[in-house]
């Protein structure tokens, strides 16, 4: 433990003192390269023209490296072993978008991966926008602010561990540890192996991601929300109009493309979980999603690289349009800025 601490820190002492010292360095160079001062002139404007144009390239080029090495690399990569074999040696053509379409585990991971859609965004984005309006009337609202964002930083490894002792069953005549079995028992009812209940142990799984990603909603809709100016507020209370006419007719619209942001931003996430359902369930009992279908293909069983990487383009190809769509409602947001 002390060696992983220590090499933690020491990650992100080197991590943090390089680039500060990239960047020092970089900024100094140019100012040796094309030096304004000392010099007088239209030789010190062109060498301030210079910097303009050099300095930016220098601060923006290790990240257009790292993006092109560790994203655009790979999805070609990616794509050019989806029309390969097993081994990603022979080439199969379309032969394993043909048995992707016709799997039947790949397409109830496609229905279990509609229903994330349709439940996890929603609950996110409600709750969030209902505990961002209710927190900004009481006194302790930044407390629970902390406490429902405080789940944010968990990873979605250690929330689902927390959630198997919630979830957690043992046999019959044993004392129930799971939090939500010890209520059922006290209550007489009979305790259930929550997560291996086909269909129902898709929500109980949903449930820790909603748990998870509620709290970002709401910080985001919460600054929306103080964004809208006080004296639309004020002359909708004039006309008579009560809380919930305020809440529904006044806020909302006024916020709207930040709800749209945040819902496309959840869906993408949903698009691509994994941890959790590795962690809880492993797919087993119906409950398996694209993402952690293709990490099956692509690493167990001797490994499928053709199928795999399959199955990574098409989540890739379905999140496009909802990236796509996302940075233009930021940038409506933004004035196009």
């Amino acid at each position: 433990m002390a060696a992983q601490i220590f090499s933690a820190i020491f990650v992100i002492i080197v991590g943090v003192g390089g680039c500060v010292a990239y960047f020092w360095g970089a900024n100094k160079l140019v100012d040796l390269i094309f030096p304004s001062r000392g010099v007088a002139g239209a030789a010190a404007i062109d060498n301030l023209r210079r910097q303009g144009l050099v300095r930016p390239w220098l601060f923006v080029g290790p990240a257009m490296i790292i993006l092109t090495i560790y994203l655009i690399y790979p999805v070609v990569e990616t794509l050019r072993l989806s029309f390969l074999d097993r081994g990603g040696i022979n080439f199969v053509g379309f032969a394993n978008y043909e048995w992707a379409f016709g799997d039947r585990e790949f397409r109830n991971s496609i229905l279990n991966n509609i229903v994330w859609l349709a439940v996890v965004p929603a609950a996110c984005t409600f709750l969030g926008l209902i505990i961002a309006v209710l927190t900004d009337k009481i006194w302790w609202g930044t407390i629970a602010k902390s406490l429902i964002f405080l789940p944010l930083a968990i990873s979605f490894v250690g929330a689902s561990v927390i959630w198997k002792f919630i979830y957690e069953y043992r046999g019959e005549g044993q004392t129930q540890i799971g939090l939500l079995n010890a209520i059922i028992q006290h209550f007489g009812g009979q305790p259930q192996v929550w997560i291996s209940l086909p269909f129902w142990n898709n929500f109980f799984l949903m449930v820790i991601l909603i748990w998870i990603q509620t709290g970002f909603a709401m910080v985001i809709l919460s600054s929306a929300l103080r964004g809208i100016p006080e004296e639309t507020l004020e002359a909708a209370v004039i006309d008579g109009a009560n809380p919930f006419q305020i809440f529904w007719k006044i806020m909302v619209p006024q916020i709207w493309g930040t709800i749209a942001v945040v819902w496309t931003t959840i869906t993408i996430l949903v698009l691509k979980v994994f941890d959790i359902v590795l962690t809880m369930t492993n797919g087993q009992w119906n409950s398996q999603v694209l993402a952690n279908l293709m990490f099956d293909w692509m690493f167990r069983g001797g490994g499928d690289f053709g199928r795999g990487a399959t199955i990574a383009i098409i989540i890739m190809i379905a999140v496009i349009p909802i990236m796509v769509w996302n940075i233009r409602q930021a940038n409506k947001e933004t004035g196009g800025h």
